[in-house]
């Protein structure tokens, strides 16, 4: 029996890649940007990619260059030469890991994990991050839930930890926004083929695309929408005609009265 998206997921907006803004020395997935989520009472949602030594790390890019003071791929570095990596505009703080996002969260808000594709193309995968990942959460208490567009991934989470809620995240995957993937795999994605395959219990869909009929009837189905990403007041009362909850970044997003 797939495992349901706690109420928590609906009850407060989700700040994507925690409640960051650079100009204010929070960078993207920083330990900054999850304390003043925290503090605000939102909703997290962050990113992982996997260190050379197989840790999961709070991180966006496959690569450092826009986000670090380094460059080249994640998965070069060790989990310690991550920690030393400073992101810019932190302060000289480094790439957290995972295990240490969830002592700062500590099951206050509703945490959403996102794992990023390892393998291009969102191929086949070997497991490694999601076991990191498996391996992190276990024992946590609070509200939390993984997803990732790749739904192999998803897959394997449902394996490794049934009981943690799991979703994918879903787009219109025009081909002209996906150069990285070929068109038969942006026509199979397309479809959300796979939900059932991984037992989702939820998808976060691309805002602009929320009305397909496809995403609705899957909502009326009994589906729980989330939707990335809303970058203001007016974007996120349209997607709420369609979706359950948004993910937000760049502005400040309103409590529910």
């Amino acid at each position: 029996m797939r495992p349901a998206l706690p109420a928590a997921f609906l009850s407060v907006p989700l700040a994507h890649r925690a409640l960051h803004d650079v100009n204010d020395g929070r960078p993207e997935n920083s330990r900054a940007a999850v304390r003043a989520a925290l503090a605000a009472g939102y909703g997290i949602e962050i990113d992982l990619q996997l260190s050379s030594d197989g840790c999961a790390m709070v991180f966006h890019d496959d690569c450092l260059d826009r986000l670090a003071e380094a460059s080249g791929p994640v998965k070069a570095l060790s989990s310690a030469e991550l920690h030393a990596t400073p992101l810019k505009g932190g302060g000289g703080a480094g790439i957290p890991e995972l295990p240490e996002v969830l002592e700062m969260v500590a099951g206050q808000v509703p945490l959403l994990i996102e794992l990023k594709d390892q393998h291009g193309e969102m191929g086949v995968t070997d497991g490694r991050l999601e076991r990191a990942t498996a391996e992190a959460l276990k024992g946590y208490r609070g509200p939390v839930a993984l997803m990732s567009f790749n739904p192999n991934s998803v897959a394997e989470l449902a394996r490794l930890a049934p009981d943690i809620p799991r979703g994918i995240v879903t787009s219109a995957y025009d081909p002209a926004e996906w150069p990285e993937l070929p068109e038969a795999v942006c026509d199979h994605l397309r479809a959300i083929p796979d939900y059932d395959r991984a037992d989702c219990s939820f998808i976060s869909h691309e805002a602009y695309d929320l009305s397909r009929p496809l995403v609705q009837q899957m909502r009326e189905d009994g589906v729980t929408v989330l939707c990335w990403t809303v970058t203001s007041a007016e974007q996120e009362a349209a997607a709420r005609i369609f979706a359950d909850n948004v993910t937000f970044e760049q502005y400040l997003a309103a409590f529910a009265p």
